[in-house]
Order: structure tokens, then C-alpha cells, then sequence
């Protein structure tokens, strides 16, 4: 019995897993910069047409991103891609930063299953939105 057991929680697995790289199943279970980031100088919250609401705080610090963290009441895919964009994102310029987009977070993950690929580009979007609201606040602060 424990045999047909241990057999069918394989095959269970094999299945949740269907279609997720090892990359992309190790930021999903285990994410990286979650929260948000103390001193933060950039903010986006950002709804996907699927439902999934990404948020990305960044600190900016001589033009380049010292640290960036994200939250999504999303799903696994969700997770990964937040998780993802942000390890991206650190260390990049602004320039560098923005032109993060959903085929590189893709790229880095080892790829997502079709029906998740839409979050990428959720976790792409929030991250340039917060680059967006770090730049204009700059602008803002030179018309004072």
C-alpha cells in the first residue's frame, strides 16, 4: 500500500509541475524580495486582466536600483514572475531596468506554461509603472 501511495504523490507532482522549470518552481516556492522596501522611492500596484494584482516598491539610488520587492495575491506563476522581475531589476539602471519585459522574465524562468505567461508581463508592467512613479516624482521635485 505505502508503495501505490508513494507512487501516486509522484504522479501528483509530476503533474503540478507539468509544464514549470525547475527555475520557475524554486522562485514560486521559494521567492525572493518579498514586502516592501524600506526607504522606497518608487511604487506600483498593478491588476492584470486575469485578476492578479502585482505590487513592486523600488529605491533608486544613483540612477540604478539598489533594491526592489514585490507582493501578488496571485498564483505560483504569479510568485515566480515577481520574484524574478525583481532579482532582474536590482542593479540595473533605470534605462537597463525599463526595458526588463515579459519575454526576459520568461527567458530567465526557464519559460511558463502558456496559460501562465500572461504573468510576466504583469510583473513587467508593475516594475516599469514603478519606474514611472520614481521618474515623475523627480520631474516634480525639479518644477519646486
Amino acid at each position: 500500500m505505502d508503495d501505490e501511495l508513494s507512487r501516486f504523490a509522484e504522479y501528483i507532482q509530476e503533474e503540478i509541475n507539468k509544464g514549470f522549470s525547475h527555475v520557475a518552481i524554486e522562485h514560486a516556492m521559494n521567492p525572493r524580495n518579498v514586502g516592501r522596501v524600506d526607504g522606497e522611492n518608487g511604487f506600483a500596484s498593478y491588476t492584470g486582466t486575469c485578476g492578479d494584482t502585482m505590487t513592486i516598491s523600488i529605491r533608486v539610488s544613483g540612477g540604478r536600483i539598489v533594491e526592489a520587492m514585490f507582493y501578488t495575491d496571485g498564483c505560483g506563476a504569479s510568485i515566480a514572475s515577481g520574484s524574478m522581475v525583481t532579482e532582474l531589476a536590482r542593479g540595473r539602471t533605470l534605462e537597463e531596468a525599463a526595458g526588463i519585459d515579459q519575454t526576459e522574465v520568461l527567458d530567465e524562468l526557464g519559460g511558463l506554461p502558456e496559460e501562465n505567461e500572461h504573468c510576466a508581463l504583469l510583473a513587467a508592467t508593475a516594475l516599469h509603472m514603478a519606474i514611472e512613479t520614481f521618474v515623475k516624482s523627480i520631474e516634480r521635485d525639479k518644477l519646486l
